[in-house]
């Protein structure tokens, strides 16, 4: 026979697996994988676990909160408490 080219034999060993299995691969959302040097690898990584400590530290404010029923109020001392000791000053 004839030789077959390179895409050709793509297309059939294709065909192949599409007849044998329903299984695809998932679609590159992402760029390929690239390669970071130690510096940056611990760089990042110190930064996820960090970001990944205040998530911790604030969901865990939020269930103490929620377990102990205490309301978060807005402070404001120089707004209503100011508003209630008004100088009172007679009109004469």
């Amino acid at each position: 026979g004839s030789p077959i080219t390179a895409e050709e034999r793509r297309n059939r060993d294709k065909k192949h697996l599409n007849d044998i299995t329903a299984a695809r691969l998932p679609p590159l959302h992402h760029s390929p994988a690239k390669l970071l040097s130690i510096e940056e690898s611990i760089a990042i990584q110190i930064q996820q676990k960090e970001a990944y400590e205040e998530m911790q530290a604030k969901l865990a404010a939020q269930k103490l909160a929620e377990r102990l029923n205490i309301k978060m109020l807005r402070f404001e001392p120089e707004g209503e408490a100011s508003m209630q000791y008004r100088e009172v000053r007679d009109e004469d």
